[in-house]
């Protein structure tokens, strides 16, 4: 694969790990690290990620975040990772345990904001909490490694004896 084919594929895939990955710099570097947005851009994005009011108190877009964001939540982090994620203006987002580690508000809001901002795009979850696949349209079960269901979650979930069905009734959302 030539680099600049390799770049355009990468430029199309956006992706929010378990663990968020923020550099030791500025709310302004982390969010767009190419430095191509305006400030009206970025603003935007940190209010559509329920984030402006505190990167506001923490002192603005020149704020530094101290080494991988330490001076941000996991759950704040999780946010700025999705606020890059919408201004890449990925065709693909691939969302790694992203919740894992946030509260409840926390997980709300990345949900919300997953709901509304990536409608039209293609979106991988990887998840344990199910409640964060229920309105998928497909989900794909994994059983020791392989496959072992796909379909939507309202078929697999009437399934009687789904695995899906299964993992619902015992409560593991």
């Amino acid at each position: 694969m030539s680099p600049k084919l390799l770049f355009a594929c990468r430029s199309r895939l956006a992706i929010i790990p378990q663990d968020p990955f923020l550099f030791s710099g500025s709310i302004r570097e982390n969010l767009d690290p190419q430095g191509k947005r305006t400030d009206a851009e970025l603003h935007e994005v940190l209010e559509q990620c329920h984030l402006r009011d505190a990167i506001t108190q923490m002192g603005g877009l020149d704020s530094e975040l101290g080494e991988r964001g330490r001076s941000l939540s996991v759950g704040q982090r999780q946010l700025v990772c999705l606020a890059r994620a919408l201004l890449t203006q990925a065709k693909v987002l691939c969302i790694d345990e992203a919740t894992a580690s946030v509260d409840q508000k926390t997980d709300q809001l990345l949900q919300q904001t997953i709901r509304q901002r990536f409608a039209d795009k293609t979106v991988l979850t990887i998840a344990h909490r199910l409640n964060t696949i229920l309105d998928s349209d497909r989900v794909l079960v994994m059983q020791a490694g392989r496959v072992a269901e796909l379909d939507s979650p309202t078929r697999l979930s009437q399934k009687d004896g789904s695995l899906f069905q299964r993992l619902l009734h015992s409560g593991q959302q």
